[in-house]
């Protein structure tokens, strides 16, 4: 029995172009869009974009500044629970940079570390009225789930949202700190 090259290659070809499509299909239509749909649908969401891999969900958000940070991972969690499946929701806020509420962040987050790795995650609200009292202007809102603490800082129109996980994990410099 002779193999003509040509006929199998043209197979393979199909074959692979077929099969990665349809998983690329699935990946954009059947979880990236519905997730976009769902966060850009929340109010406070000013615009979303997912990315999918094979264990995880990244969802990008920009955020206006009256947003409440932990309704909003809490309504993509469950109303978009269909597409994400069994994977990881990784909630990444994008945000334009200010130098006051980074500068206060920063003050308060010797505490707020402490507050995590021991596990006493009252010590995060508390460093937040403490850092309120010492930054005129600035409001904190500190809130908490079974996965999440979520801290939302605002002064005037700028906002710093950080989604700190509860999970124990080893901690280090959060990225979205």
């Amino acid at each position: 029995m002779k193999l003509r090259i040509l006929p199998v290659a043209i197979t393979a070809v199909l074959s692979a172009a077929l099969l990665f499509g349809g998983w690329y299909a699935y990946g954009h239509y059947g979880v990236e869009k519905p997730l976009d749909k769902v966060a850009s649908s929340l109010p406070g969401v000013v615009s979303a974009e997912t990315s999918n891999s094979v264990n995880k969900v990244v969802l990008t958000v920009k955020l206006s500044s009256e947003a409440d940070l932990a309704d909003i991972y809490h309504k993509v969690r469950t109303e978009g629970s269909g597409s994400i499946g069994s994977k990881s929701l990784e909630l990444v806020i994008s945000e334009p940079e200010d130098a006051q509420l980074e500068k206060a962040w920063r003050s308060a987050l010797f505490e707020v570390a402490e507050a995590m790795e021991h596990r006493e995650y009252s010590g995060v609200k508390d460093a937040m009225d403490e850092l309120m009292e010492q930054v005129p202007g600035l409001e904190a809102e500190t809130e908490m789930d079974d996965t999440n603490v979520y801290v939302s800082l605002r002064m005037g129109d700028a906002a710093k949202y950080v989604i700190l996980p509860r999970s124990g994990q080893e901690m280090g410099v959060w990225p979205n700190a």
